[in-house]
C-alpha cells in the first residue's frame, strides 16, 4: 500500500518490513494471465499443509478489478492496510469510524476469506488528542478504544495484532503514550481488555526486525514468556518480515520461531515483502525469490506457523517506494499484475506446479585463486547463467562444502599456513536446482605470519578504540576506511572484519551501528563465527556498505564508523586479547583489521 505501515527502521537492522498471511498463496509465475495463476493457489498449496497465504489491502485498491479479481482468488487471508488503525476508526475521542474497515470484511466475506485486524494499540498513526491526554486518561481511552473496534467486528476479525511495535531495536521498550502513562503493563492490559470484548478472536503481539535472532527478538521472547506465566490472553506473534536483498538473511530464523512456538504461541508472518534498489535484475529478482523461499519453508518447518501474510502482493500498491527512496520491486506480484520468480519460489516451496523448472544453471566458469593469506584463500569466478536466475553458489574446499555467497567471490579463512588447497562452485537457483562444479582450482596458503599476498583492491582500513573499559558488555571500534589507490572505489564492493573473542555466556551476537559519516542507513553489520577458532579470534563483525554509500575517490576515507556488538545475554567481554583490539583513540592504520574488495583481501593480515 503506498501509504502502508512505517519504514523499516535501522541500518545494519537490515530487514526490511513485511506481511504473508498463511491462508492462501495465490501467487502467479512469471508472464501468466493476471487474474489467476494456473493450478491450485498459493493458498490452496497452503491449506494442504495447514497454513494460509494472504494479502494486506487498501480501500482505495478495491476499485481496481483486475487487482481484486487475484485478490480474491489467490489469497485466505486479508489484513486492512490503514483502514482500522485508531486515526481512521477514531480521529476524535468518542467519535468511531468504521466504514473502510467494514467494506475490506465485506470483500472478505465475499470471498470466503478470513480477517486479521491490524491494528488496536501502536504508537503510529495515533491521532494527536491521545498523546495530548493527561497521564491518568491514557488507559481509559485505551481500554475504551479497544472495546468498541474489537466489539464491532466480534465474530468477523481471525486474528488481532492487539500491541503493535512495542519495542525499540535496542530491546527497550519504546516511550510511547501507552508505555508513558502505565508503563510495559498497558500491553497485558490491552490484550485483556482486546479478550473480553470478543473472546474468539486469536490476539498477537506484531513486531518488525525480530524474524531473526538478536536484542529485539530476544526482548519480545522475554515479554511473551512473562505474559504466558501471568495467564495473560496472548495466542499469537507477528513476525513483520519486511527484508531486503541487500541485507543478509535474518539469522536463526527458523529457531527463532521454533522458541516461540515452545512457549505454546501461534507464529505467523504478518508483513512479508523483499525489497531491493533500483532498477531491479535479474540477480535481485533471483535474491528475492530466494528470501522468499527461505521464509516460506521456514514457516512449514514450525507446527504453529499458522500462515504467511504479504504486504499487499503486487508492486503497483506497494508502499515500499514511497518510504525508501530508490527501492521497490518488493512484491510477488509485478506492476502489471504479473507474477515474478518469487511467486514461483513460494509456490515450489510449498509442494506446487512452480516446481516444473528442473534446468539447473551452468557450471561456473573461470575459477581462480585472486590472493592467498597464511589463513586464508580468496576465489574468484565469472557468473553461472539459467533460465530463470541464479540465486547464489556454494564453494567447496575438496568435497566439503565451506560456504555460499551471492557475489562471484569468496574468502575461506581459518586455514593452515603453508598447506594446498582444492575448490570447487556450484551455482543454484530458485527453484533448487544445482549446476554441475566449477573446473577444479588449486590455491597453497603462505608461510605462518606471512601475510600472504595482497588483494587488487587499493583500500585499507584505520582503527580507533572507541570503549575505554574493556571488560564491559559491548565492544566498540570505530573504523574508517582509506581508498590508497589513484581510481574511485564503489562502497557496496568494501566489506571490513573485526576479529574479537565471545568469552563465554550467549553464542549470539547483536552488531549495530552508532554513527556514520555516510549514514547509518547505508552501513550493514553481522558477526560471523570462525570455522577454526584462532588465537584472540573465534567470531568477527563484518561491516559493508549498501549502495546508498556511494563511491569513495582516490585518496579520501569514508569518515567515522562507530559500530557496537554485544552478546545476546549481554554477559561481558575481555578484549585485551582479541585479535584486532588496540588502545590507540585516535585513527591508525590497523593491519589486524582486514578489508575486502569484492570478496578479495585487500589489506590486513587474517589470524
Amino acid at each position: 500500500m503506498r501509504s502502508l505501515l512505517h519504514p523499516l527502521r535501522g541500518g545494519g537492522l537490515a530487514v526490511a518490513l513485511a506481511t504473508l498471511v498463511t491462508t492462501g498463496f495465490g501467487l502467479l509465475a512469471v508472464g501468466t494471465a493476471p487474474a489467476q495463476a494456473q493450478g491450485s493457489t498459493l493458498n490452496q498449496l497452503a491449506q494442504a499443509h495447514g497454513r494460509y497465504v494472504g494479502s494486506a489491502t487498501d480501500n482505495s485498491e478495491l476499485n481496481d478489478s483486475a487487482y481484486t479479481a487475484v485478490l480474491g482468488s489467490e489469497f485466505g487471508s486479508i489484513t486492512p492496510g490503514n483502514s482500522m488503525k485508531w486515526d481512521t476508526t477514531e480521529p476524535s475521542q468518542g467519535q468511531f469510524n468504521f466504514s473502510g474497515g467494514d467494506a475490506i470484511v465485506q470483500f472478505a466475506q465475499a470471498h470466503n476469506q478470513q480477517v486479521r485486524g491490524h491494528n488496536l494499540v501502536w504508537h503510529s498513526q495515533l491521532p494527536s488528542w491521545v498523546s495530548s491526554l493527561p497521564s491518568s486518561q491514557v488507559q481509559a481511552a485505551m481500554e475504551n478504544h479497544i472495546t468498541k473496534e474489537a466489539g464491532h467486528y466480534k465474530g468477523e476479525v481471525y486474528a488481532w495484532d492487539v500491541v503493535n511495535e512495542p519495542f525499540n531495536d535496542d530491546g527497550t521498550y519504546r516511550t510511547d503514550a501507552f508505555y508513558n502513562a502505565m508503563g510495559k503493563d498497558y500491553i497485558a492490559d490491552a490484550l485483556r481488555t482486546a479478550h473480553a470484548a470478543d473472546p474468539g478472536a486469536k490476539l498477537y503481539i506484531n513486531d518488525y526486525n525480530i524474524d531473526g535472532t538478536g536484542a529485539k527478538a530476544d526482548a519480545m521472547y522475554q515479554l511473551a514468556s512473562d505474559l504466558k506465566k501471568q495467564g495473560v490472553p496472548l495466542d499469537g506473534i507477528g513476525f513483520q518480515g519486511h527484508l531486503a536483498v541487500q541485507y543478509s538473511f535474518p539469522s536463526n530464523m527458523r529457531q527463532n520461531l521454533q522458541r516461540f512456538a515452545d512457549l505454546g504461541l501461534d507464529v505467523a508472518f504478518t508483513e512479508l515483502d523483499v525489497r531491493m534498489e533500483m532498477p531491479s535484475d535479474s540477480t535481485k529478482l533471483a535474491a528475492q525469490a530466494d528470501y522468499y523461499r527461505q521464509v516460506t519453508e521456514a514457516c512449514l518447518a514450525v507446527t504453529r506457523c499458522v500462515g504467511i501474510t504479504v504486504w499487499d502482493f503486487d508492486d503497483k500498491y506497494s508502499w515500499v517506494p514511497s518510504t525508501f527512496s530508490g527501492q521497490g520491486a518488493a512484491d510477488l506480484y509485478d506492476e502489471n499484475l504479473q507474477t515474478k520468480p518469487a511467486y514461483t519460489a513460494v509456490q515450489t516451496a510449498l509442494g506446487g506446479g512452480g516446481g516444473t523448472d528442473t534446468t539447473p544453471p551452468s557450471a561456473p566458469s573461470g575459477l581462480a585463486v585472486s590472493a592467498t593469506t597464511s589463513s586464508s584463500v580468496s576465489l574468484k569466478w565469472s557468473a553461472s547463467t539459467d533460465d530463470v536466475g541464479v540465486t547464489g553458489y556454494d564453494v567447496y574446499r575438496g568435497s566439503t562444502k565451506v560456504g555460499s555467497t551471492a557475489s562471484t567471490s569468496y574468502t575461506d579463512s581459518g586455514l593452515s599456513a603453508s598447506t594446498t588447497y582444492s575448490y570447487t562452485v556450484k551455482a543454484k537457483d530458485a527453484a533448487g536446482n544445482v549446476s554441475a562444479a566449477s573446473s577444479a582450482v588449486t590455491a597453497t596458503t603462505a608461510a605462518s605470519g606471512g601475510g600472504g599476498t595482497p588483494g587488487t583492491g587499493a583500500v585499507k582500513v584505520q582503527y580507533k578504540n572507541n570503549d575505554s573499559a574493556p571488560t564491559d558488555n559491548q565492544i566498540k571500534p570505530g573504523l574508517r576506511v582509506v581508498n590508497t589507490g589513484s581510481d574511485p572505489v564503489d562502497l557496496s564492493k568494501v566489506t571490513i572484519r573485526y576479529y574479537f573473542t565471545g568469552d563465554g555466556g550467549a553464542s549470539t551476537f547483536n552488531a549495530w551501528c552508532d554513527y556514520a559519516a555516510v549514514g547509518c542507513s547505508n552501513v550493514t553489520q553481522k558477526v560471523v563465527a570462525l570455522s577454526s577458532p584462532k588465537s584472540g579470534a573465534d567470531h568477527y563483525v563484518e561491516i559493508g556498505f549498501t549502495s546508498g554509500a556511494g563511491t569513495l575517490a582516490a585518496g579520501a576515507n569514508t569518515g567515522d564508523i562507530q559500530s557496537r556488538i554485544s552478546k545476546t545475554d549481554w554477559s561481558n567481554f575481555s578484549e585485551s586479547d582479541d585479535y584486532s583490539y588496540a588502545t590507540n583513540t585516535a585513527y591508525a592504520d590497523a593491519t589486524k583489521v582486514t578489508v575486502y574488495v569484492d570478496g578479495t583481501l585487500a589489506s590486513g593480515i587474517e589470524p
